[in-house]
């Protein structure tokens, strides 16, 4: 499992009280009740805990798994020599 999908699912848990046991890759997060603000709000502790910018375009983002994949490309673009699948560490927390 990849360290941003295990931030995310940690973060949904602890900000959303979603449960883990929903926190699959495939969950989509308009059946978990994550809208759009949600979304928005996420992205911001995104951007803090990886330091890295989201940029204000919209993207086509159904599951869990859709947003750590976007997560590890946006990690992988903004910071080329850190590898996406080993996110820092205090990330997780």
């Amino acid at each position: 499992m990849s360290t941003t999908l295990h931030w995310l699912q940690t973060t949904l848990i602890k900000d959303y009280g979603l449960n883990a046991d929903q926190l699959t890759p495939e969950a989509s997060l308009e059946e978990l009740g994550v809208d759009s603000l949600g979304v928005m709000e996420l992205f911001f502790a995104v951007e803090d805990a990886f330091q890295i910018s989201v940029p204000q375009e919209q993207v086509a983002l159904i599951s869990i798994g859709d947003v750590a994949d976007y997560i590890d490309r946006l990690i992988a673009t903004q910071h080329p020599k850190q590898d996406a699948q080993h996110s820092p560490e205090d990330a997780i927390s």
